[in-house]
């Protein structure tokens, strides 16, 4: 009889294999990992909403500063509406280039075509960096899920492979149902490990290059703007 139910119960336990049994059964550095990696997916998940958020809603204003700037309105009046106060990186450029630009024509003696144009660029320039730091923020935890949550997970698998064979030398039985339960708890901090590193991976290749395509055009529109100064300071000079 005793033999009978041992066999009943060590055949239930090795059949309950649903994603939260596994987890339960799990040793407590196992359980830690898939903790760790539920913790890093999430956040993974966040840090991809907020930087596709992000760069669509830039994008958009940079769509609508750019059919104001190219109408033919005035520059100082468009400075006095975005240029003081930008709300998006396009217009902290402009800005940048414009407080330049009018700290050079309140001083005359100093508003050389040489002096305004390296004074402006420098400023956008400038800009262009700060505004791409912060767009960029969050990239690198990205790129380190991608490449380091494999193998976390593979370290919870080591570590639930070593239990089984602890098992299978301490129970000197080598049934299936005494080490699978183990072996899938095992697979399973693998599994994890792979849907937090796989999304990390394809965001990042996809956020990053999406941000070097908006940083040419920061780049693209500070080289003509800072033409169009030059210009202004050749008609004023």
């Amino acid at each position: 009889m005793g033999d009978s139910v041992t066999a009943s119960n060590l055949g239930q336990v090795a059949h309950d294999l649903s994603l939260w049994g596994l987890f339960m059964q799990a040793d407590w550095v196992v359980k830690g990992v898939m903790l760790a990696l539920l913790v890093a997916s999430v956040w993974v998940w966040a840090v991809v909403f907020e930087k596709v958020t992000s760069l669509r809603r830039v994008n958009r204003a940079a769509d609508a500063f750019e059919d104001r700037f190219w109408s033919g309105g005035s520059l100082e009046a468009l400075y006095q509406q975005e240029g003081e106060r930008p709300t998006h990186p396009i217009a902290a450029v402009f800005g940048a280039a414009m407080r330049e630009w009018e700290r050079s024509s309140a001083r005359p003696a100093d508003a050389s075509l040489a002096g305004v144009q390296q004074r402006a660029e420098r400023a956008m320039n400038v800009a262009i960096q700060r505004e791409m730091d912060r767009l960029e923020r969050w990239m690198v935890f990205l790129a380190s899920v991608g490449s380091v949550g494999p193998f976390i997970g593979l370290f919870g698998t080591v570590w639930g492979i070593m239990n089984s064979f602890s098992a299978i030398a301490g129970m000197n039985n080598t049934n299936l149902a005494v080490v699978a339960p183990g072996i899938a708890e095992a697979l399973f901090a693998t599994a994890i490990g792979l849907v937090a590193a796989i999304p990390a991976v394809l965001a990042y290749n996809k956020i990053t290059t999406d941000l070097a395509r908006f940083a040419a055009r920061l780049e693209g529109f500070a080289t003509e703007f800072g033409a169009i100064l030059s210009r202004q300071a050749e008609e004023r000079g």
